[in-house]
């Protein structure tokens, strides 16, 4: 098999992205399943796809598809997710990947029984800014690093009905804008030692602002800013002994940084901006590595090993013991 055969379950904005960034990379886009035939057509029409199901049930069915992208709102990821892996089908899952580790936990260890890839899609790590960022660190450009801080922070509708404040739905800044700069503080300075998290509840009992500070490995630091009702400068730092990296906004997309020694001089510039008219928006990097993983039968994973991200969503759930929040369904 030269490609994987892709299809896409559900058709809102960012199945739309993808979809667009798969056409951008020349992959294999073959099916879309979605509640209704209507919206599967319109899908499917708009970015020329040869199978549009009503139903996500027909889609994990179809025979022409190998891997199937979940982009349902992440209180439906375990149960999409589920669907597809016991119909066969490799997963890549749109983050944040679940609503709670246990449900990654149990996604973990149905793909393991099945020998399928279930990945999470945490699309900035595949990026090719964040590729040359490692690679400085791991020459030890940056000598010992010794912080890390990132901010992800938007202006979002405060309508309390609104998904992203509804708990029903799994609402909050965290696990929609949280995830982002936790998995980056993950990426680079590995599980925390400690968790401290402080947050602004709304009406609902969604939290709209969360910040956290976290120790790590030798004693390394980190912070993160999350919030849904005011927009930040969306920036991030890797701050070393001997360098720093300063990730201009938006840096969990493509963007530019700098490595800066302390006395200010700039001894490096990366320039991973994408013409979104011939390089998309840069959610295909993540497709041609779940495609790589597949190809290679390493379906635990290794930039993103599944492991991580269910360790991840264990961070992310102390982090809401600490700020109270409790979506319907889970133990107290």
């Amino acid at each position: 098999m030269t490609g994987l055969r892709w299809g896409i379950l559900a058709t809102g904005g960012i199945a739309a992205a993808f979809a667009s960034d798969l056409r951008t990379a020349g992959l294999d886009l073959v099916a879309v399943g979605s509640r209704s035939q209507k919206s599967a057509d319109a899908f499917a029409a708009r970015f020329d796809i040869p199978h549009a199901h009503p139903t996500y049930e027909a889609l994990v069915a179809d025979p022409d598809v190998d891997i199937i992208y979940v982009s349902t709102p992440h209180p439906m990821h375990h149960a999409n997710a589920r669907l597809a892996l016991e119909n066969g089908k490799h997963v890549l899952v749109e983050k944040a990947f679940t609503v709670n580790q246990a449900e990654a936990a149990d996604l973990q260890r149905l793909a393991a029984e099945r020998g399928l890839l279930v990945t999470e899609a945490m699309w900035t790590r595949y990026l090719p800014h964040m590729v040359r960022i490692r690679e400085i660190i791991a020459d030890g450009t940056l000598g010992e690093i010794r912080a890390v801080s990132a901010d992800h922070t938007q202006l979002l509708p405060s309508d309390p009905a609104h998904r992203l404040n509804a708990l029903e739905l799994g609402g909050g800044a965290l696990l929609d804008l949280g995830i982002y700069p936790i998995s980056f503080v993950w990426d680079v300075l590995g599980a925390p030692t400690s968790v401290q998290a402080v947050a602004r509840l709304v009406e609902t009992g969604a939290d709209a602002e969360v910040a956290t500070i976290m120790t790590h490995a030798r004693g390394a630091v980190s912070t993160t800013l999350s919030s849904s009702r005011a927009a930040g400068p969306n920036a991030a730092a890797v701050i070393g002994t001997e360098a720093r990296i300063e990730i201009d906004r938006v840096w969990y997309s493509p963007t530019v940084f700098r490595v800066v020694r302390p006395d200010g001089t700039v001894i490096e510039e990366f320039d991973g901006r994408l013409d979104e008219n011939s390089g998309g928006r840069g959610m295909q990097f993540e497709a041609l590595a779940a495609e790589r993983l597949v190809r290679d039968g390493i379906l635990g994973g290794d930039l993103l090993p599944i492991a991580e991200s269910v360790a991840i969503m264990g961070t992310l759930d102390e982090i809401r013991r600490q700020i109270g929040v409790q979506y319907p369904g889970e133990q107290g």
